[in-house]
């Protein structure tokens, strides 16, 4: 088996869409994942599409964090904590390799907000609602340990906890292979262009090929719109008002050794107080996040600002003073819109992240929430679409998020085993295998080998260079310039699986390049 998208699947798109299908989820992110996920192991036949690639908007762009949530305590949201730090540690359960435990480090300065008190009984209650117990409490000397460059003026000792992280696409793409093991069926690179009607009452979509420009009228006994900061486009079609406020969110990378951290780092804003984090994550250090409406149009792909850039650089300035930081030491930047539900608060900082199920003339729209609490919105979304579906019934009790990979010789050491594992689930043992000599060592400054990039180009539904460098791999993300550096090695190795002959090459090579520049680099 070479994996859930076998070599030529595009040819059988004719076939899917004359199906008749229970549930048609439009939108590739964890949201539609998810619950292709839930509605598959459960019995329903379901289709999902995606306009662009499997996690090309949100899902790739988060902030990388599994948390449950310690700013809804201040907010007085405890039900909403608990469900996510529920949800948190059923990940760390079941992904492991994939989610790993992730410590944050507070600085307790004289005169910062909030107060070691208050700071330390949110820590309890954040304890208590998880079933876990933590030191919290660091004193002055411990701290300097755990972040030696930090600023160190009025510094008084420090807090800390621990959440997760991850890699949020991969977390998108082994959702999506665990929901095509139960048979449901995912694309990328369809678009649904406009909805189907019987009378009043939506019944299916029409879908759009954006590789060769076929359409197809896929029917489904319901539609559901998952596209996140898209949905007012889709739902807007059956009348319904505009309720998401699109909210970017944008990060800056930065080689490890230039900014060099055992954990993840909470810096208080200089200027307005708002927490921005450091961590250590797939082996360089990431920053991040800005919190600032999106005006620009969500037809064009997000990407950091000059005021965002230089917000963030004002933050690591203030907070590590011994580091000369620069723009010049940046590896890379990308942004993400959120899809945050409208409160018409002043400061978009303030808004819910808590997720909205609506129902318009038989369409349902699932969005909002968060990258944690993915199954849980699933669920939810499957609750509600019970009665819309006769004859189908389910208790909807929470299965295990990814069943354990099947025993596979990968002859690694733990930490990698466990790495490629929660990847890739059952199809680790297939990666090792197809891996060519030298292809299971380390790509420079990153913690992928060689051979993922043989195996995403083989067997993951790459189309365009930047879902491999940009979502199966992070490449794009992790190599200064993009890659340009390993771009022959990688052509190497995924040209003949691509199936591209040069100019196919050549003409995606500089669409990607073209592409980082203009997102993924420093704003001009």
């Amino acid at each position: 088996m070479s994996g859930p998208w076998q070599t030529g699947w595009r040819a059988s798109l004719p076939a899917l869409a004359a199906r008749e299908w229970d549930v048609l989820i439009i939108g590739g992110g964890i949201t539609g994942a998810g619950i292709l996920l839930e509605a598959a192991r459960r019995g329903l036949k379901a289709l999902l599409v995606e306009q662009r690639d499997f996690a090309w908007g949100t899902s790739s762009r988060s902030s990388k964090l599994v948390h449950g949530g310690l700013r809804y305590l201040k907010e007085g949201k405890f039900g909403l904590t608990r469900e996510s730090v529920q949800e948190r540690d059923g990940l760390l359960r079941d992904a492991r390799g994939l989610v790993e435990p992730q410590s944050f480090a507070f600085g307790d300065y004289a005169g910062g907000k909030p107060g070691r008190k208050t700071f330390l009984l949110g820590l309890a209650i954040y304890d208590l609602l998880s079933g876990r117990r933590e030191r919290h409490a660091i004193g002055h000397s411990e701290f300097l340990m755990m972040a030696p460059n930090i600023a160190r003026s009025a510094l008084q000792g420090g807090m800390c906890y621990t959440d997760a992280k991850t890699d949020d696409a991969r977390l998108v793409l082994r959702v999506l292979q665990q929901a095509q093991a139960h048979g449901g069926v995912a694309v990328n690179y369809m678009a649904a262009d406009s909805l189907l009607r019987s009378g009043s009452t939506v019944i299916g979509a029409r879908l759009v090929d954006g590789v060769d420009g076929s359409a197809h009228e896929v029917r489904a006994r319901l539609v559901i719109n998952a596209t996140g900061a898209w949905a007012d486009q889709l739902r807007g079609q059956t009348g319904a008002p505009a309720k998401i406020r699109p909210l970017r969110g944008s990060h800056l990378i930065f080689p490890a050794w230039r900014l060099p951290l055992a954990q993840a780092v909470s810096l208080m804003h200089p200027h307005d107080g708002r927490p921005v984090f450091a961590y250590p994550w797939e082996g360089v250090t990431l920053v991040g996040t800005t919190d600032v409406d999106h005006g620009a149009s969500l037809k064009a792909e997000a990407a950091i600002t000059r005021p965002e850039l230089d917000y963030l650089m004002q933050a690591l300035q203030h907070a590590f003073p011994d580091l000369p930081l620069a723009e010049g030491d940046i590896l890379a930047t990308y942004a993400g819109v959120r899809p945050v539900i409208d409160s018409g608060q002043l400061d978009p900082s303030k808004e819910g992240r808590e997720h909205a199920v609506w129902i318009d003339d038989g369409l349902m729209t699932v969005t909002g929430g968060k990258l944690t609490t993915f199954r849980v919105i699933a669920l939810d979304a499957l609750r509600r679409a019970m009665p819309l579906l006769p004859g189908w019934d389910d208790a909807l009790e929470p299965h295990p998020i990814f069943m354990p990979p099947a025993p596979a010789r990968l002859r690694l050491r733990g930490s990698q085993r466990a790495r490629l594992e929660g990847r890739y689930g059952d199809a680790a043992g297939a990666l090792v295998a197809a891996a060519r000599p030298g292809e299971m060592e380390l790509i420079p400054g990153t913690q992928t080998f060689w051979a993922e990039l043989r195996w995403a180009a083989r067997a993951e539904a790459v189309l365009h260079l930047e879902d491999l460098l940009l979502r199966r791999t992070r490449l794009g993300l992790q190599l200064r310039g993009g890659g340009t550096g390993h771009m022959a090695r990688i052509r190497a190795i995924c040209q003949d699986e691509l199936g591209w002959d040069d100019a196919h090459w050549t003409a995606s090579e500089a669409a990607y390049l073209a592409l980082w520049k203009s997102h993924y680099s420093l704003p001009t």
